[in-house]
C-alpha cells in the first residue's frame, strides 16, 4: 500500500479521491494532476492493484472511491509505528 503511495502523482490522485465530496470521484474530476490522461489511468490502475481504490463504470466515465478497510488498516499501522 505504502509503496503505491510513494509516487507523488499517485499520492495526489489518492488524496483527490479521498477528499472528494461524497467519497468518490469521477476520473474527469481528478485528472488535472500535471500529467497526461494515459499516465493518470496508469497510476489509477496501480492504486487499484494495490487495493487502495475501487472503481465503477457509469456510462463513459469511471468513478473511483477509497476502500475504507484499507484506510483503517493503514491508520492502524501508522498508529502502531508512532507508538513504538
Amino acid at each position: 500500500m505504502f509503496k503505491a503511495l510513494g509516487d507523488p502523482v499517485r499520492l495526489r490522485l489518492f488524496s483527490a479521491v479521498a477528499s472528494h465530496e461524497g467519497g468518490e470521484a469521477c476520473v474527469c474530476d481528478i485528472s488535472d494532476v500535471g500529467v497526461s490522461q494515459p499516465t493518470v489511468s496508469h497510476h489509477l490502475k496501480k492504486l487499484k492493484e494495490a487495493g487502495l481504490l475501487s472503481s465503477e463504470r457509469r456510462g463513459t466515465w469511471v468513478y473511483y472511491r477509497v476502500e475504507p478497510a484499507v484506510l483503517a488498516a493503514m491508520g492502524q499501522l501508522l498508529t502502531r509505528a508512532a507508538a513504538v
